[in-house]
């Protein structure tokens, strides 16, 4: 096919010999097959902020670098400018996740190049070889549906070993390959030690696919994998050969209310300091 003109420059660069079809276009970007040398990847075109509909919601921003303080105060005041530093960061932000996830052993796919707000990696295949079908486009059998939730709890248990969190796992973004479940889609992961809403991304990511395997296997949705993975991570139990359990005890007892007044008084203080850093140039 003719290639996008999002991709000229991966091919006047070298990095693409061509373009082989459209693989699918979602919410943030657009994904073609191509061909690489003797080898086929995939390339992700991401879509201009405007054009998107998912939205680059504060939660998922929070902690996340920039160079400057000349950069923080036009991500502030919403520029033109501000908005292309914004940009830049949410999508690098997957290129940097891909990279750390990869080298911790994670099954995400292997980037290979980043160039122009396009991503080229590892085509993810099925067992024939052809593009691997997203999880919700399976149907499995209960004992299938069992052995793929394990699966991709012993991932996300080693994502947040790794200090990261997916943030919008679901069976929307993971790939079936002929090995095994694989996690794609990772521009919104978080830093789970910088992010204060790390705990309830975890509980949401686990639930997801609590709730999706468990119609095929009933028996899962009775299970607190997401509480137990939190509890052992905020314990520094958590490790990637770690045997869950799926039950979870909640605490009880009355509830410290002067410690919780605390840590939002700390939270507030935190974010007012956060904003001040933000508005201060450095000297």
């Amino acid at each position: 096919m003719k290639a996008p003109p999002r991709l000229q420059a991966l091919i006047d660069e070298g990095l693409v010999d061509s373009v082989v079809r459209q693989l699918m276009s979602g919410k943030e970007a657009t994904v073609y097959v191509v061909r690489c040398g003797e080898e086929t990847r995939c390339a992700k075109v991401y879509k201009e902020a405007d054009r998107r509909s998912f939205r680059q919601a504060v939660d998922y921003t929070e902690n996340r670098r920039v160079k400057n303080t000349r950069e923080a105060r036009a991500m502030a005041k919403g520029t033109r400018f501000g908005r292309k530093v914004t940009e830049a960061i949410w999508q690098s932000a997957e290129v940097d996740a891909l990279h750390w996830l990869a080298a911790a052993g994670v099954r995400v796919p292997t980037p290979h190049n980043f160039l122009e707000g396009v991503l080229l990696m590892d085509l993810v295949t099925d067992a024939r070889g052809d593009a691997a079908p997203r999880l919700n486009d399976t149907m499995l059998s209960p004992e299938e549906a069992v052995r793929h939730h394990a699966s991709l709890l012993r991932e996300v248990v080693r994502m947040l070993c790794a200090g990261i969190v997916h943030g919008d796992l679901s069976e929307f973004n993971v790939l079936l390959a002929g090995d095994g479940p694989v996690i794609i889609d990772l521009p919104q992961a978080v830093d789970a030690a910088g992010n204060n809403h790390a705990r309830r991304m975890l509980l949401r990511d686990v639930g997801n696919l609590r709730n999706f395997f468990g119609r095929f296997a009933p028996a899962l949705l009775g299970t607190h994998y997401g509480d137990e993975i939190w509890q052992l991570y905020e314990r520094g139990l958590l490790r990637p050969g770690t045997e869950l359990t799926g039950t979870f005890a909640r605490e009880t007892g009355p509830v410290d209310l002067g410690k919780v007044l605390r840590e939002v008084d700390d939270a507030r203080e935190e974010e007012a300091a956060r904003r001040l850093r933000m508005r201060t140039p450095r000297q």
